[in-house]
């Protein structure tokens, strides 16, 4: 099968060559963080004047690579003077010290560095503490429903978007094909496990898995539902499976780091000020939460449905907290340089007082910034109600401003 392009993530890594930045592309493991380098690097080995050198730290060919002596020794044995270098190393995060190669590579105005990595604490706080101001993430997602139909070949319809609730973007399913459910779910499940494994386990030295596999369960039941460590605690205690309160957020911090999960922190829109306790989780990939629950799609569409809303909002550049108001609540406050857009995300407006709940909440807000409703009716879709508009979740994936 062909393998297919990701443009926006090629053509944002290419507008940043030359910037005198370190480009690290961040995600979770099976998003296609090392297909877009590899796009990227056959994108630029066709002029000679370049001097590709790449390190796979999922390849045992490149074991030896240690840590950051062992680095900077391959990478200066294959500097090429007279041409335009580019350092690009996969896996970064399994070398032992890494920012300092880096670091010393960058000094260099004939070297290009582009890195992946599937732990966000690490290449934050270690590209931050030894590359303050010299390195830029880009946050590579699975694909969005766009994507999703080009890697299927699929019209856009209904059924398509079921199947990407269903299934979420992971990009190998476009080999394995959307038709044998099993496959399908059998390969989800083992990438969730190997995320889990290398990841969290191995990598955060976890030792009480049982509670860490019914802590993110408990995610997946809770999808878009506010709760803290403590309602975690008492749930998992509930279930005979005692803890302290320490360990539950710790846990969650892990499972952030290897981009199983986002926060959602709330956002109280009058006040203008983050607020501290009953944050918001949401899956990097709905395809993932979906194999960690029972009943598939049809219980839990909504859930799924705002995880989905929400993704995209992360993929159009926005940052998202969840909007909080004396009486209500608004599922999403995108922000983005001075832009603010506020998005409230219903499966069906079945009844007068689900349009009054979502649309008044909507109402509520005393500014002049772009509100939403995003819902899955195919009746009333794209209607504006009081300068509302009504979305249907179909077109508002599509969508590349707001």
């Amino acid at each position: 099968m062909e393998n297919i392009d990701r443009p926006d993530f090629i053509n944002r890594i290419e507008n940043l060559i030359g910037k005198g930045l370190i480009i690290a592309l961040v995600g979770q493991r099976r998003v296609g963080k090392s297909f877009i380098m590899k796009q990227f690097i056959n994108r630029i080995s066709a002029d000679n004047q370049n001097n590709i050198i790449y390190i796979d730290k999922d390849d045992e060919r490149f074991s030896f690579i240690k840590d950051h002596d062992e680095l900077t020794k391959y990478v200066a044995e294959r500097l090429v003077s007279d041409k335009k270098n580019y350092l690009f190393v996969d896996e970064v995060q399994n070398i032992v010290d890494f920012e300092l190669s880096l670091r010393s590579f960058h000094t260099l105005e004939s070297c290009e560095i582009i890195v992946t990595g599937s732990n966000a604490k690490i290449l934050s706080s270690e590209l931050s503490t030894y590359l303050s101001g010299r390195c830029i993430e880009i946050h590579v997602q699975s694909l969005d429903y766009a994507e999703f139909l080009v890697f299927h070949n699929l019209p856009d319809d209904n059924s398509s978007l079921v199947s990407y609730l269903n299934y979420g973007g992971m990009p190998q399913l476009n080999r394995i094909g959307l038709d044998d459910r099993e496959l399908v779910t059998d390969y989800l499940n083992s990438v969730y496990n190997t995320i889990i494994l290398k990841d969290v386990i191995e990598r955060e030295n976890i030792r009480n898995l049982p509670l860490l596999k019914n802590l993110v369960r408990f995610i997946a039941d809770n999808t878009g539902k506010p709760f803290s460590a403590n309602n975690i605690a008492r749930y998992l205690k509930s279930q005979q499976m005692g803890t302290s309160v320490k360990v539950i957020i710790s846990y969650l911090d892990y499972l952030c780091n290897a981009f199983i999960i986002c926060r959602v922190n709330r956002f109280n829109i009058h006040g203008k000020r983050l607020l501290e306790v009953n944050d918001k989780f949401y899956f990097e990939d709905i395809g993932l939460r979906n194999i960690l629950v029972q009943g598939g799609l049809a219980q839990s569409i909504e859930k799924v449905l705002e995880n989905a809303v929400y993704l995209h909002l992360v993929r159009l550049g926005f940052d998202v907290t969840v909007g909080c108001l004396q009486k209500a609540e608004i599922d999403f406050v995108a922000k983005r340089r001075n832009k603010v857009v506020y998005v409230q995300a219903a499966y069906l407006l079945t009844s007068p007082e689900t349009v009054k709940r979502e649309f008044g909440n909507l109402r509520m807000i005393q500014d002049n910034y772009p509100k939403y409703v995003v819902s899955m009716d195919d009746l009333y879709a794209e209607t504006d109600y009081e300068g509302i508009i009504h979305l249907h979740l179909r077109k508002f994936l599509q969508m590349k401003e707001l």
